[in-house]
């Protein structure tokens, strides 16, 4: 090899140079290969120059030849060095380092603002892991490789953490000198293990984990006459059986939830007529559609909805789960298509903040203005997955965020956007649960947002969102995060009223037994819907809230015999002076709060015969037939998808009310349908006729 052809091999090179200690290492070997060929040279030819002189044969040919052959021995060292370099170089540019056996430390951040002198950088802690890969040919366990990303900008830098750094143990954050200057406009780093950036897809199967719970049982009104429970205005259950459905599968039982099924869609109940009384609520007595004699009680809550004029400034804290398990594109890809498509929906002086966590927490970007949009994208967009889910940090990293910003006329949230895989830290529900109840206090509400499945949380995420004055939804799919986050952007952010509970009680004189269709995981005691330290629901602006009673009248077909010793209806009726209660079926009490005050409200209405739709063919419905009851479409359709979740949970309540019955009901009640939400449940009910119990993996 020729000088000119060396030269060209360096200047077609585009690698970065490595670094000191690459290139010595790189000149010792070609150097020790070298004198390694000219020991053996010698060795081959010792003892030549004494036959030489014998022979007389020295000419200046051989010497030259001799010389040139040293010089090529010379060149193809240094070639060969530079070659390694080049190598070393091109090896880090790839990224193609060693598999760390422990991924607990996981993303880490640093926040940099724009400086022009040298200054101090902070970042989250840094888990140490010993002997990462000791049998990987130059693999050094006591280093550690990152990848710097800078946020706005489009260079990319790698650096060895050396052992000190590496050792920074430090629980919250450490100071690091020595920092180079950074030039205007301030950017933002993540900082994660090289090898942990280029995962291969998370897929897990079968992990999904729901709360277990029975459906609520038929009550006799003479031994339990109230019913108590916390308004529910979640709607994940609704997305995940939709997208179980969707791959040809029947959802578990526990992931089915009526009341959530029920409450996806909006209905036109009336409203309130003003804002200090922030719902009205619509109660309403239909016939049951699928077993004679027993009726359906509806009751209807929406609340007031505000004009975008009026509504309040927004201070959110987007908390994203970056752990590894969230390396799928149903999950950190669609979550961040999510974010963006809420910043839509936000207006100019709203702040957002980014917390992430992994194996541990940290800070992307501080409040910022939605204003300043293209910077909010930018950290979004250079997020990766890698690590275990310290989710319990960034719980507490993002709580501390939004009371820093924490404005008394603003909305104040957290938005937890996780699959809700937690597996580094605290991961006991009960704890996580008690922490979350100790900050709800502090005026910061809770929104979470969950996303894949094979290994989905959501147990967790129910936990969370019942104990922290918080709603939960699911995104399966770009439509649904438009939905959740667009669409539904006021009663998504911003709350009207809070820890709302509803009380009923049934009169015995009119009715013998009931059940609540859903609600089994808001269940309250009867003492606590007075006990204004027991949490509740929140209901946001324009929400809808649907709970639907399945009673038996008394003289009607029940299911529980009565007890041949209890009171009848007309001896409790004698006690209570005589009162005529015969046109009531029962009375409803409703409490909440305001967003914020601690003290309640109390609404009260009696549900009575004048409540009562009768079909205008009710002569003519018998047994086996359905009743007309089109006088009402969204009382039609909410029966429908009652219906629906009763089969998918078994359906031991129904009788032999069939898909067909649902398809049926569900068309009859449709109406305008305005988003095709309606007529997308229909086909999800012809799809749960042919779905398989169980998917084949």
């Amino acid at each position: 090899m020729d000088d000119a052809h060396l030269k060209k091999i360096l200047k077609q090179s585009s690698a970065k140079p490595a670094d000191e200690n690459a290139k010595k290492r790189a000149l010792n070997l070609a150097m020790a290969e070298f004198e390694e060929h000219q020991k053996e040279k010698e060795k081959k030819f010792q003892g030549s120059g004494f036959l030489a002189r014998l022979t007389g044969v020295t000419n200046k040919n051989n010497m030259r030849n001799k010389q040139m052959k040293n010089r090529k021995y010379i060149y193809g060292g240094m070639a060969t060095a530079m070659v390694v370099v080049l190598a070393v170089g091109a090896t880090l540019n790839q990224q193609t380092t060693r598999s760390v056996e422990s991924h607990n430390f996981g993303v880490i951040s640093k926040n940099i603002t724009e400086s022009s002198t040298v200054g101090p950088r902070y970042f989250s802690s840094i888990t140490e892991t010993k002997n990462a890969a000791p049998n990987k040919t130059n693999a050094n366990p006591n280093t550690i490789i990152y990848k710097e990303i800078e946020f706005g900008q489009k260079g990319e830098a790698e650096r060895m953490a050396s052992p000190a750094e590496k050792r920074a143990n430090v629980q919250g954050f450490a100071a690091e000198s020595d920092m180079a200057a950074v030039s205007s406009p301030p950017v933002t780093k993540m900082i994660a293990p090289v090898d942990m950036l280029q995962p291969q897809g998370y897929k897990d199967v079968g992990r999904d984990k729901f709360e277990d719970f029975e459906e609520n049982q038929i009550k006799l009104v003479g031994e339990e006459p109230v019913s108590t429970f916390s308004i529910d205005v979640d709607t994940a259950s609704y997305s995940f059986m939709r997208r179980q459905l969707e791959n040809g599968v029947l959802p578990q039982k526990n992931a089915v939830r009526i009341e959530e099924l029920i409450n996806y869609f909006d209905y036109d109940y009336a409203l309130p007529e003003n804002r200090e009384q922030p719902f009205a609520a619509t109660t309403t007595i239909t016939p049951s559609p699928w077993a004679e004699g027993r009726k359906l009680m509806h009751i209807g809550i929406k609340g007031f909805d505000i004009d975008k004029a009026e509504k309040p400034r927004s201070n959110l804290v987007f908390l994203l789960d970056v752990s590894g398990s969230m390396n799928a594109a149903d999950k950190l890809p669609l979550l961040k298509n999510s974010m963006k498509m809420l910043l839509d929906s936000l207006e100019p002086e709203d702040t957002v903040a980014i917390a992430v966590y992994a194996g541990a927490s940290g800070t992307v970007l501080e409040p910022t203005k939605v204003s300043e949009k293209q910077k909010i994208i930018a950290a979004l967009e250079n997020l990766q997955a890698g690590g275990g889910t310290a989710g319990a940090a960034g719980l507490k990293l993002a709580y501390e965020l939004a009371e820093q910003n924490f404005d008394k006329d603003a909305v104040n949230r957290v938005m937890l956007a996780t699959d809700g895989d937690f597996n580094v830290g605290i991961t006991d529900q009960n704890e996580l649960k008690d922490f979350i109840e100790r900050k709800r206090d502090s005026g910061v509400f809770l929104s979470i947002l969950g996303f894949g499945q094979g290994n989905l949380n959501d147990s967790l995420m129910q936990q969370l969102a019942q104990n922290g004055n918080g709603t939960a939804a699911y995104i399966d799919s770009l439509n649904e995060a438009r939905k959740v986050l667009v669409e539904e952007a006021g009663s998504t952010l911003f709350p009207i009223a809070k820890d709302v509970k509803i009380q009923i009680e049934f009169n015995p004189e009119t009715v013998a037994e009931y059940r609540l269709v859903g609600y089994e995981t808001r269940h309250l005691n009867r003492e606590d819907f007075n006990n204004d330290a027991v949490d509740a629901g929140d209901i946001g602006a324009g929400h809808t809230v649907t709970a639907i009673y399945e009673i038996t009248p008394v003289g009607g077909k029940r299911s529980v015999d009565e007890s041949r010793y209890a009171k009848t209806g007309k001896d409790i009726a004698e006690i209570e002076d005589k009162a005529d209660f015969n046109d009531e079926y029962a009375f409803l009490k409703m409490r909440y709060k305001l967003p914020n005050e601690d003290v309640s409200k109390l609404i009260t209405t009696p549900v009575t015969t004048a409540n009562e739709i009768t079909s205008i063919h009710d002569a003519e419905c018998g047994p086996d037939e359905l009743c007309d009851l089109s006088q009402t479409d969204d009382v039609q359709f909410s029966a429908a998808v009652a219906s629906f979740g009763q089969l998918l949970k078994g359906g031991k309540y129904i009788g032999a009310f069939d898909y067909d019955d649902v398809i049926e009901l569900a068309q009859e009640g449709k109406g305008a349908d305005e988003f095709g939400y309606r007529s997308e449940f229909i086909q999800l009910v012809r799809l749960a006729k042919s779905a398989a119990a169980m998917k084949n993996e």
